[in-house]
């Protein structure tokens, strides 16, 4: 297989599972599947980062898993998340909730770099949920309920992993002060 094939340089691309029609590359669907594609990335180099807590490092991996296969359902391939994995996300957090001091206000993003990191891949979550919101609410592609939970959850398994991160390394939380 070829890195390019030069099919794309005039701005257009096709997706999985479409008829090969091609379609804008700033369009809805090819900005949602950049955006997993980004986010997914990221939380690659995250991992790395997160040497020293192999916890978090094991997580951040089954999120790539899901995320691959949330990007080739995006994408039109017959692909779907396990029914349960929400709920796997949830007792996670559930757990880490329970390690970690309880939540006062909003934080400011830092502390530690993982910690910091992780809030970045939380909000490149968001960005992602928006966009993979966009391609159903379009009618582009009919997600699953559990891909749209999933996207919601993650950002918040994000977040509880930032705040363990700082928690871990006995990093206390900062508090906008307004």
């Amino acid at each position: 297989m070829a890195l390019f094939t030069g099919k794309g340089d005039i701005g257009t691309t096709t997706a999985f599972g479409c008829n090969q029609q091609r379609i804008s590359k700033s369009s809805e669907l090819p900005e949602a599947l950049g955006s997993l594609d980004e986010l997914n990335a990221f939380l690659g180099f995250v991992k790395m980062r997160a040497i020293d807590s192999p916890r978090i490092a094991i997580t951040l991996r089954e999120v790539q898993e899901n995320l691959f296969i949330i990007q080739a359902e995006t994408a039109g391939a017959d692909k779907k998340l396990k029914e349960g994995t929400v709920e796997k996300v949830s007792e996670a957090i559930n757990e880490i909730e329970k390690e970690i001091p309880k939540i006062t206000g909003f934080s400011i993003a830092g502390g530690t770099e993982l910690s910091a990191m992780l809030d970045v891949a939380r909000t490149l979550a968001r960005r992602a949920e928006r966009r993979i919101i966009a391609v159903k609410e379009m009618n582009l592609r009919d997600l699953s309920h559990e891909t749209m939970a999933y996207m919601n959850r993650l950002s918040s398994l994000l977040f509880a992993l930032a705040r363990l991160a700082n928690h871990l390394a006995g990093v206390t939380e900062e508090n906008p002060k307004y």
